[in-house]
This record gives C-alpha cells, structure tokens and sequence, in this order.
C-alpha cells in the first residue's frame, strides 16, 4: 500500500533510476540503509522461509505449518508437540478484531496451516490422522494429529510450501483456462468445502465492484480502519521483533515504487489505507483473471471453516506449481461478518449471497492470475517460537 504522498512523488520523478534518484537526499538514502530497503525478505524475520521442512521429524511439520497462508499475516496458531502427536490451537490473541469478528479467517487461517501440516506429514514417512475439535471443554483446540509411520507419498504441493507466497501485484491479464479452473475445483475433498469460480461477466464484474465497495466501508468505519491498521508493520526494527503483519515489501508494488516508498519515512493511516483502496481498484480487481469462493454450508461452523482453509492451501500450492498468482481478497466478506456481527442492515450480506450458490455461504475469497513479478516474502515467526513448553 503506498500512500498519496509517495505516489505523488513518483508520479513526479518518473520510473526506474529517476524514482530512486528523486530520493537520493542524505537522510532518505540513510534510511535505505537503516531500513534494508534494498535486502527484501532478509533478516531474523524471514528465517523460517529457509528452516528445513524434510528432516527435522515432527518438528518439520510445525515449520511447513508456519509457512501456510494466513489473515493479515498473523499467524494465529500455536502448537503441542510429541514424538506421535501434534495438537493445533487457536491464538486468539492474535485475532483482526472487528475485521474478523466471527473468527472466520482465524479458522481459514489455521486450516491453512493444519494442510501444510498434514502433506509434510505424508512427505516424510508419517500418517497424519485428523480429529478437529477433539476437546469439548477447549474450543481453541483445533485439531489433534496422531503419527503413526507409513511410506513416504510425496506430493507436488510438498515441494510449493517453502515457494508460495502471497501475490499482490498486477496479473497479467492472460485469461486462466477454464481446464485449468475445473482442475483447481477438482482439489476439494471434503464435502464440507467446494469451490467456485467467478470468471465471466456478471458475476466477475459485480464481484469486483462489491470488494472495492467494501475496502470503502472498511476505511470508513473507524473500529475496522483501526483493527486493519493495527498490523501494518513499517519499520525494519519493528518487523524483526515483532516477526508478522503486513508489509510494504511484500504489498506487490514495482521495484522503483517500492524502493522509494520503504526509503520515506513511514505514513499514518489514512495515507496507507487511502492507498489499499486504489490498489484493490486500479491493480487487484481490475487485472484478475477470475475471482474464487471457497463456501461451505455453515458459515459459523467450526469444522467447515478449517476444512475450507485446509482447500485454499491446497488450491495455493498447486497454483505455485503452475506458474499461477493467488491472493485473498476478503474484503466484502468481512463486511458481511462486521453486518451480522453488529446488527447493521445487511448489504453486503444481501450482495454475497447474490453471487454465491444457494444453500452455501462464501467464507473465502480471492483472486487468481498470471503473475508479472517475484512476489517478496513476509515475515514469520519459526516454530520454535509457536510450541508450547511440555
């Protein structure tokens, strides 16, 4: 996200050396330095993108797990960890607030990670077995995963986990093959989650004009402007302590953009958050080839959310092996969560269920294209910091 003032003034110097050289003023290069603007995804905050997802026994599967997509880069998740066994908790500690009040993409969120968990599982010769919500009287106990021993069943998706990533920048605007689409959709196997597609006109469009209305309503609503800005991460130090949240090196912009825009000093709310809506309008819907849903038939079941996370991931990952950029875009359904939520008049609930099959409810959205650049990664915390002691 790149506020008014930065893009001014690259509109103002131009593109390529001129952007760099239009900042190129004693403090700002210091800052360049200060900052690592230069050494994307580098430091202590980015080590486990590196930590060996193969040979470390039961804790590989944690380190696979970090990695999994998730709400605003959070990182809900913590783990108990034995020879045998694995239990999956939910932090909610680390919730998004009025953006998520619901829990719903803390739940996606940890069935993201519950996937990544289970294909690294069978990659090294383990057996995941899955129970969700195995404690009646702890409702942050997710799942509980038993390791038995098996022969090692590789997946393609298992050699994705340390190579996905988020893809914020403009797509291409080459058009997925429906072939391809129906492929994607052939992932779920679980009747509890499905996936459809929104690739042609009205739908597509409609679709479009409802996240830029809600990305507005979400920057006019003071408790869920505050709430998203609350984990925006602009300063080198604070991203290496703090090891999550949202970055501008991982925002999708162009290497002269975002080079001169990390070189600034850092901008306040308004600025940022004026600079997600034009993002979400001008590069993210206006260059999908297709919007997903992930749905489901409960939108407040437990089990279905993670079931629809554990799909996402898996529909992520086989993107990351065809040369295909994913990224969510939840905006219009966390307006729908913030509705039911306070007792506000349904409109975007009244919207999503107009473009979602009926009978289920859309608890996952995203984009899906070709990409135009190498996505930078996000900080995350190592699975030694997400075990409990015993």
């Amino acid at each position: 996200m790149v506020s008014s003032s930065r893009r001014e003034l690259l509109k103002r110097a131009g593109a390529g050396a001129l952007a760099v050289a239009a900042i190129g003023g004693g403090g700002v290069v210091w800052r360049l330095v200060q900052q690592s603007v230069l050494q994307p995804g580098a430091g202590e905050a980015y080590a486990a993108w590196d930590a060996d997802i193969a040979g470390g026994g039961t804790l590989s599967l944690v380190r696979a797990a970090v990695l999994a997509a998730n709400a605003h880069d959070t990182q809900p998740w913590f783990f108990d960890v034995t020879d045998r066994r694995i239990d999956l908790f939910a932090d909610r500690a680390r919730n998004i607030g009025s953006l998520d009040p619901l829990h719903r993409e803390m739940e996606v969120s940890l069935g993201c990670a519950l996937e990544n968990l289970v294909i690294t599982g069978r990659a090294i010769g383990l057996a995941p077995v899955v129970a969700l919500l195995p404690d009646r009287v702890d409702p942050d106990h997710i799942a509980r995963i038993d390791l038995g021993a098996s022969t090692n069943a590789t997946s393609p998706l298992f050699g994705a986990i340390p190579r996905r990533r988020t893809d914020r920048s403009a797509y291409s605007g080459r058009a997925v093959a429906p072939a391809v689409l129906a492929a994607l959709s052939q992932m779920a196997d679980d009747a509890k989650a499905q996936l459809v597609w929104l690739e042609t006109d009205p739908a597509k469009s409609r679709f479009g004009e409802l996240t830029v209305q809600a990305t507005t309503a979400i920057i006019a609503d003071p408790q869920q402007a505050r709430d998203d800005f609350l984990w925006y991460r602009q300063d080198w130090v604070e991203i290496q302590r703090e090891r999550d949240g949202i970055t501008l090196d991982a925002a999708g912009l162009a290497e002269p953009v975002r080079i001169a825009a990390r070189a600034l000093p850092a901008e306040d709310r308004a600025a940022l958050q004026s600079g997600w809506l034009d993002a979400t309008r001008t590069r993210r819907v206006a260059t999908a080839a297709a919007f997903g849903l992930v749905i489901v038939r409960d939108r407040l079941s437990t089990p279905d959310r993670v079931s629809a996370g554990r799909l996402f991931q898996r529909v992520h990952l086989s993107a990351a092996t065809s040369d295909l950029a994913i990224q969510p875009l939840n905006q219009l359904i966390e307006r729908a969560d913030r509705e039911l939520s306070a007792g506000l008049a349904p409109y975007f609930s009244d919207a999503l269920a107009g473009i979602t099959p009926q009978g289920w409810a859309a608890v996952m959205a995203f984009r899906i294209g070709y990409p135009t650049s190498v996505p930078n990664r996000s900080p995350r915390r190592l699975a030694e910091q997400v075990i409990r002691a015993a």
